[in-house]
């Protein structure tokens, strides 16, 4: 019997997540990570949320995080689950999400010996290394909590992602003195560099059409970013920077960032400044797209100078502090043309009247989901047409943390994220609904969390934009390819069917004119809800997507 001073090591962890204010955990139990688990369980003080497959848990705990601004946790076993995962850690990789990926791995004694142990996989640390921010195995009893310690303050600290810990299952099981440090790290930020920052204020300061691009590292900078703003500054967004303005704010241009209307906005601007943002392809045109000069650049990574565009000038530090100091130092010294917000909105507002053209029917469906939502909600979007064309720009977000999308491109994980979001607002005390779009080929990717988000009663409305196909290749394939169509057409599940035989709610909607009065009831639910939209019923966008733009769109 332990001495009543000892918990195990996986206890030990479980308790620190809690010392973390970790108030849930996504993942599937296993005999190499049951200590942890067990001991989840026994304080009862983490929800734990019974993925059906690693990929869904990941993708899950990767959505909870970027909702609640905290750290999100997977938890898998070793070997072929722990490969399982690693689409999930990609694209949490790729978003800057701060995640604790803990793995198992088999006794230590057996470790590294090609014994074709089971769930033990050759090199299993190299492949975790490669996607994610940092990895690391717990080499020793006396270890473990401080490598747990270590990697979620790397994982906090900017610019965040997520780090992967292998933990042997006899380490996991072994008793020791139970610690009397739980405090977490502390999680440093990048300091302001006063020099830097009054250069760059100075640069700025004969600005007269002056605008910030705001990107995913600007999260938590929306008080800076509206004292700037209240300056004359302009701003526009990538999709990862969503709602750190409201999007019903005149002054901001919103995620239309390369519309032919903007782009040509861009070119009567005398400045850009571009905040916590990679500036990707797919939001560039493949870094061509012309954005004002000079710019500027403000990263917590100091890689980010010159990255993709050549910058005259870069402030390499957290982006609030950076911020707050720069409106500090131009406070009082902004004179813009009184014009420009003027100008900024009509560009808007072309961009915006160009795209919802081009939706054909689709338009009245964006018009449905804005009402029936309002303001206070999550808006999780997979890889699909609907996300392309309108998902990722109309359909408006109001918070910094409620806009969740595939970032990496890879389809099929909004279904998964859409739980972890959902999970995020019951873990939260919050009052808000979780909307995730999807479409029928990537959903099929990950169905089996369907039956993850009716155990859960995650709060969660799924709009299922059915076309019985890979949409998007199709339209490709006319476009590049002579029209010859192959490998698209789907065989699709009856859904009605489907979800009656897992006791999930589902509405089928073949005319637009219903879909109002269904999505309401579907918010209005407990527990989530499948708004299948009959696309082959309602008929095709009038304009066709066909993958990202290399040219400017008008």
């Amino acid at each position: 019997m332990p001495k009543q001073s000892q918990i195990t090591v996986g206890a030990a962890i479980a308790k620190f997540l809690e010392h973390c204010d970790v108030r849930a955990a996504f993942g599937v139990i296993s005999i190499h990570n049951m200590p942890i688990l067990d001991a989840i369980h026994e304080y009862g003080k983490i929800r734990f949320v019974m993925a059906r497959g690693e990929a869904g848990a990941t993708n899950m705990a990767d959505s909870f995080a970027r909702s609640t601004a905290s750290l999100g946790v997977s938890i898998t076993s070793t070997g072929t689950a722990a490969g399982n995962a690693a689409g999930g850690m990609v694209e949490a990789l790729t978003a800057g999400t701060p995640l604790l990926h803990l793995t198992g791995q088999i006794e230590t004694p057996y470790l590294d010996q090609d014994l074709a142990y089971i769930h033990e996989a050759p090199d299993q640390l190299s492949m975790l290394k490669a996607v994610s921010k940092a990895a690391f195995r717990v080499r020793s009893v006396q270890t473990a909590l401080p490598v747990i310690k270590k990697a979620v303050q790397i994982a906090l600290t900017a610019p965040s992602g997520p780090v992967s810990v292998e933990i042997p299952i006899d380490i996991q099981a072994a008793l020791i003195d139970e610690p009397t440090d739980w405090a977490p790290l502390h999680v440093p930020q990048v300091q302001v560099d006063k020099e830097a920052i009054a250069d760059l204020a100075n640069q700025l300061a004969g600005a007269r059409r002056p605008l910030l691009w705001l990107g995913g590292g600007a999260r938590r900078a929306g008080k800076a970013v509206k004292r700037l703003m209240d300056m004359g500054f302009g701003v526009v967004t990538s999709t990862q920077g969503r709602g750190i303005v409201p999007e019903d704010d005149a002054r901001s241009l919103g995620s239309y960032n390369l519309h032919k209307p903007v782009e040509n906005f861009y070119q009567t601007c005398d400045a850009m400044l571009v905040v916590g943002s990679r500036l990707r392809g797919n939001e560039t045109l493949k870094y061509q797209l012309k954005l004002p000069r000079p710019l500027f650049r403000i990263d917590a990574d100091p890689a980010a100078d010159g990255r993709g565009y050549e910058t005259q000038g870069f402030v390499c530090a957290d982006s609030a502090l950076a911020l707050d100091a720069l409106a500090d130092a131009l406070e009082g010294r902004m004179k813009v043309d009184p014009a420009f917000a003027a100008d900024l909105d009509a560009a808007h507002q072309e961009a915006r009247k160009s795209l919802i053209d081009g939706l054909g029917p689709y338009g009245q469906l964006v018009q449905a989901i804005q009402q029936a939502a309002g303001r206070n909600f999550n808006w999780v979007r997979d890889v699909t047409v609907s996300n392309s064309t309108w998902g990722n720009r109309e359909l408006r977000v109001f918070d910094a943390q409620a806009g969740v999308h595939a970032l990496g491109g890879g389809i099929g994980q909004g279904l998964a994220m859409g739980i972890g979001a959902a999970i995020g607002t019951a873990t939260h005390d919050r009052s808000r609904k979780t909307v995730a779009l999807s479409g029928d080929g990537g959903f099929i990717l990950n169905l089996g969390e369907l039956a993850c988000a009716v155990q859960e009663k995650a709060p969660v409305v799924y709009v299922l934009m059915n076309d019985r196909k890979y949409g998007v290749i199709q339209n490709i394939q006319d476009a590049q390819y002579g029209g010859r169509r192959c490998y698209v057409d789907l065989h699709t599940p009856d859904y009605a069917q489907l979800c009656k035989s897992i006791a999930l709610a589902h509405e089928k909607v073949s005319d637009l004119s219903q879909v109002g009065d269904v999505l309401r009831r579907a918010l209005d639910s407990n527990g989530p809800f499948l708004v299948e939209i009959d696309m082959p019923a309602i008929g095709t966008f009038k304009t066709a997507f066909a993958g990202p733009p290399t040219k400017v769109v008008s």
